[in-house]
């Protein structure tokens, strides 16, 4: 018999190239008459907006365009484009690039109705009102934010908060792979490596693990594995793009309920720190928690072994799967170009200390953990990332 669970996610995700060209039929649909769309400088500089820009005109929508979003958006940055869309007037969001211009579009569906404020909000299931209408266009394939219910926010030089609350699951999701054509190969590889990432730590996760989440963690890794490198490879190739967008959804409608676990709990100081992409701090610590999980994770690890690595090798133990996953991942990051030591990154051995005791903060993270972390574990496991 079955363990009871719930399972939330977006109820309208849109597939195809091309697809954000009918973003203001989407807009429309949804009672829209003023849209703000949340998104960065680059998207702008690139031109990437215009065809939805066109499509909301065609359908008599207006549209205030916010490109202020910095990578980890700080609390500032909410709080500007909250003022511009007040002053605006906007009765609906979109959101428009990475997972910090998702991030942001989802707080601000939420800070424009009713009378909360930005830190009332902060900490799981704050959210007491409802929300504007929001729909997520993601132009990386890789946070998976544009299908999760959680936003991070950084509230300070080195810390960040999260808000959680299934209010923020979007109306749509559009996956339009032309938006990801000549994304820069690091770009790829990193964000690619971190929709894995939440597949595993989905699939491993102590709490709220369940057979749906299992099975999306499971298609997101068999299509991020196989197609990666081709699309690290060849920018162009609209395939491989379009199946890494939606491995990356899947992966985040698996950990938007499945939750993650220490990978990202070591990874934030990392970011927080020393602004490493959140792709790259994941996949800087990913190979050293398997090994760090395999006593209580190793049976999992068996399971996602022969979709990861496409083969049919069996495991004697528990510890040979999470090994050959580790290496799997060294060889990966290597062949895509990426640093695969905290020491490349120009970070002091001295300041590992301090880096384990923030990890441990997470305890929001760490509570998924298949195996619990301490701060000795912490530190070796930076230790054997140095």
């Amino acid at each position: 018999m079955l363990a009871d669970f719930n399972f939330a996610s977006v109820a309208d995700v849109r597939v195809g190239a091309g697809s954000s060209a009918e973003l203001g039929a989407m807009a429309n649909k949804l009672g829209i008459s003023h849209a703000l769309i949340v998104t960065d400088a680059g998207i702008l500089k690139f031109g990437l907006l215009g065809p939805a820009l066109d499509s909301l005109t065609d359908q008599k929508i207006a549209a205030t365009v916010f490109s202020e979003v910095l990578a980890d958006p700080p609390e500032s940055v909410v709080l500007a484009a909250l003022s511009v869309a007040r002053e605006a007037g906007c009765d609906g969001v979109i959101g428009f690039g990475g997972g910090s211009s998702m991030d942001v579009a989802k707080l601000l569906a939420v800070l424009l109705v009713g009378n909360q404020s930005l830190v009332d909000i902060y900490g799981v299931d704050q959210v007491s009102g409802g929300r504007l209408p929001l729909i997520q266009v993601p132009t990386t394939a890789g946070t998976g934010s544009e299908a999760t219910m959680v936003s991070i926010v950084t509230t300070g030089e080195t810390t960040k908060a999260g808000v959680v609350s299934r209010v923020m699951l979007a109306d749509t999701i559009v996956l339009d792979a032309a938006l990801t054509i000549d994304l820069p190969p690091h770009i790829t590889a990193a964000t690619g490596i971190d929709a894995m990432v939440h597949g595993i730590e989905a699939y491993t996760s102590l709490r709220l693990k369940n057979p749906v989440s299992d099975m999306l963690a499971k298609e997101a890794l068999r299509l991020i594995s196989q197609n990666i490198m081709r699309a690290v490879a060849d920018g162009t190739d609209l395939g491989a793009r379009e199946a890494m967008l939606l491995g990356a959804m899947l992966a985040g409608q698996a950990f938007a309920n499945a939750p993650v676990a220490a990978v990202h709990a070591l990874a934030y100081p990392l970011g927080g720190n020393y602004h490493i992409a959140h792709g790259l701090s994941n996949s800087l610590v990913l190979p050293h928690v398997l090994r760090f999980n395999a006593p209580e994770a190793g049976h999992l690890y068996r399971e996602l072994a022969p979709i990861i690595l496409a083969s049919t090798a069996s495991y004697r133990d528990v510890g040979e799967a999470a090994e050959a996953l580790a290496d799997y991942f060294l060889r990966l990051a290597t062949d895509l170009g990426l640093p695969t030591t905290l020491q490349e990154m120009g970070i002091d051995r001295d300041q590992l200390p301090k880096l384990a005791a923030e990890a441990l903060m997470q305890q929001r993270l760490l509570v998924n953990n298949p195996r619990p972390v301490t701060l000795a574990d912490a530190l070796a496991i930076y230790h054997q990332a140095y």
